[in-house]
């Protein structure tokens, strides 16, 4: 029997994970209609923009995101620390820039007079808006019901927009987040919509390489754009709040696993080696499957042997999903 999508986060193992939404009536919802000719592309401006809003609200952090014709891709990274140093007040403040404040909260915020059933109901209330303010069901929750709305509305109908509930994976260590990473930041290039990363639109890796052209020396930690979780370099003692990897290196990556042409994939970067993959030791041959494949290759949890059996252990199933790809491609 499948886990509920809740058992597969796995906060203490990490914080990192791949989620996909997808429309129910295809290309034209966020592209252009083929019967019409009537363009729906700004739609995809609204997901990167709710994106964006949300970051600011949710103790998490976008990675990567790439929003395409009928669906979007975001690696989100979820920040329980952040969250849990927040004071109560700055709960409030984040969860009434979302939804409507109860009125007994109101009350409390006013500093009127409540009985102590009262004040321990607002404690349970803030403790619950707490949870899901770093909770990832939530931040998809928040993206997904506005936009459909506001989608429908301006098509003067109601019903379905997304495909059902979006799709996650765990990405469990470097090489499965890093492996991810490139293959949403590639979606457009090999899908033959743009020819380049930095020529993608409605992608994290078009902001990233557009201020890395415009401030290549700068810190790591400073040159992210807003709402993308910045590259911190190297994993090391005391390392800041980052991606664990360097900003040039992964675009070279990115560069150089772009530029193969792949028999079944339209596009590919018009070769040079990354130091990454030397470093993350992942032959070159499955560094581009993994690439190509990651969504439909992987389910659920990804990542190492070891930290998928560890994180298979601790969700008590009887098999491992994804082991024998896993040891082909991840080791």
């Amino acid at each position: 029997m499948p886990k509920p999508r809740k058992a597969l986060v796995l906060l203490e193992e990490t914080p990192y994970y791949h989620c996909v939404s997808r429309c129910v009536r295809r290309a034209f919802l966020c592209g252009v209609d083929a019967h019409t000719g009537k363009s729906y592309k700004h739609r995809r401006q609204w997901i990167v923009d709710r994106m964006k809003l949300l970051t600011d609200v949710f103790a998490i952090d976008i990675c990567a995101y790439a929003v395409m014709s009928n669906h979007y891709h975001v690696i989100l990274h979820v920040d329980t620390e952040c969250a849990a140093e927040w004071s109560e007040q700055e709960v409030i403040t984040r969860w009434e820039r979302l939804f409507s404040l109860p009125v007994l909260v109101q009350r409390y915020l006013s500093q009127d007079a409540i009985t102590r059933a009262e004040q321990e109901t607002v404690s349970e209330l803030l403790t619950k808006w707490r949870k899901r303010l770093h909770d990832i069901s939530w931040f998809m929750r928040c993206i997904n019901e506005p936009i459909a709305r506001q989608a429908n509305q301006e098509d003067d109908c109601t019903g379905r927009y997304w495909e059902g509930r979006y799709k996650s994976q765990a990405l469990l260590d470097e090489k499965a987040l890093t492996a991810c990473m490139a293959y949403v930041d590639l979606n457009p290039v090999r899908a033959g919509l743009a020819e380049t990363p930095e020529q993608s639109d409605y992608t994290s890796i078009k902001e990233r390489s557009l201020l890395f052209r415009k401030t290549p020396d700068s810190a790591e930690v400073s040159n992210a754009p807003s709402g993308l979780l910045p590259f911190a370099g190297y994993p090391r003692k005391d390392m800041p709040k980052g991606l664990p990897f360097r900003l040039k290196d992964y675009l070279e990556l990115v560069d150089w696993t772009g530029r193969a042409i792949l028999e079944n994939k339209r596009g590919y970067i018009p070769d040079h080696k990354s130091p990454v993959l030397e470093r993350l030791q992942v032959d070159p041959k499955h560094w581009l499957y993994m690439t190509q494949h990651f969504e439909s290759r992987f389910k659920g949890l990804v990542g190492a042997s070891h930290a998928l059996k560890a994180a298979c252990r601790k969700l008590e199933f009887r098999r491992t999903p994804n082991l024998g790809a896993v040891l082909h491609l991840l080791a």
